[in-house]
Order: C-alpha cells, then sequence, then structure tokens
C-alpha cells in the first residue's frame, strides 16, 4: 500500500509563499501522475496542480502563474510551490496520486492546512 505524507503548510500573509512537500513510502510501483487537490469550506475539493510522465504539467486557472509543482521519482517526492498566495488560496491541501491504468486518483496524503490572511 502507497503512503502519502504531506508537510509545510502554515499560516502566511497574503503575497508570502510557501513550499509543500509529500514524501511517498511502501510499494510504489504503478504509480503514474502525481497531483495536488485543495479544498476550501464551503467549496468542492479542487485539482490545483498535476505532474504526469516526461515532465508533463498541468495548472488550474487560479493558480497559474503562481504555483509550480516538482517531482524526484528517486526520492518519491513531490513539491508544491506557492508563491504570491492570495487569501483564497486558503484550504487543506494534499497529495494525490494516480495509476497508469486507473481512471482516478487512488492515493491520497492526509492533508496540510494553509491559511492565506490579508
Amino acid at each position: 500500500q502507497v503512503q502519502l505524507v504531506e508537510s509545510g503548510g502554515g499560516l502566511v500573509q497574503a503575497g508570502e509563499s510557501l513550499r509543500l512537500s509529500c514524501v511517498g513510502s511502501g510499494i510504489v510501483f504503478g504509480i503514474n501522475s502525481l497531483g495536488w487537490h485543495r479544498q476550501a469550506p464551503g467549496k468542492q475539493r479542487e485539482l490545483v496542480a498535476s505532474s504526469g510522465k516526461g515532465d508533463t504539467t498541468n495548472y488550474a486557472d487560479s493558480v497559474k502563474g503562481r504555483f509550480t509543482i516538482s517531482r524526484d521519482d528517486n526520492k518519491n517526492t513531490v513539491w508544491l510551490q506557492m508563491n504570491s498566495l492570495k487569501p483564497e488560496d486558503t484550504g487543506v491541501y494534499y497529495c494525490s496520486a494516480r495509476l497508469a491504468g486507473g481512471a482516478g486518483w487512488a492515493y491520497w496524503g492526509q492533508g496540510t492546512q494553509v491559511t492565506v490572511s490579508s
């Protein structure tokens, strides 16, 4: 079973930066895409960034130009660099993993809280 553990969340002021990390352990064979989701109170969970094989990346429109996802498969680690944070970025952030042959995100971390004050 794959385990994902996030770290790096916290409380920051608008305009500041945070870097989230997620380390995988256990059986990692078969994992293809990695992603970061977030969920704010009263809103549905949103995929904010994903990274596939071949350095393919995708971002939600709300974070383009501000967030960057990166990965090191040799270290089983994925990061989310978040710059120019806004209050609307507040939420619980989850790292996730998808199997190449799967139709959805199969593994999830426990989540880390990000709070951005104005």
